[in-house]
């Protein structure tokens, strides 16, 4: 599985970006996919899953409410919508791809992309 995000950008508090993530996979429905983010000097943390059909999603309480997870199986597409932006927001941004069903840690997903960075000004 290969997987190529795209999207970051540089945007000001309170605007919106998609981030997108393109999946080299045959089998890409039979994969939940999943958004991490790294911000500078710290940890890896989830931000949004969403299982194989698209039917359920899950998000870190730091972005309900204000991103949203989505898939097109037909394109082997997932994307990240992200709206309200703060600063804190500010990361490199990842896609994985797994097998659990709305799986959230890191050791979960064995397949992950490169970052796509995500700068949000005050």
């Amino acid at each position: 599985v290969q997987l190529q995000a795209s999207g970051g950008g540089f945007v000001q508090a309170g605007g919106s970006l998609r981030l997108s993530c393109a999946a080299s996979v045959r089998t890409f429905s039979t994969y939940a996919m999943a958004w991490f983010r790294q911000a500078p000097g710290k940890e890896r943390e989830f931000v949004a899953t969403i299982s194989w059909t698209g039917s359920s999603t899950s998000y870190a309480g730091s972005v309900k409410g204000r991103f949203a997870i989505s898939r097109d199986n037909a394109k082997n597409m997932v994307y990240l919508q992200m709206n309200s932006l703060k600063p804190e927001d500010t990361a490199d941004y990842y896609c994985a791809a797994g097998t659990l069903y709305l799986a959230t840690q890191i050791y979960n997903y064995p397949y992950w992309g490169q970052g796509t960075q995500v700068t949000v000004s005050s």
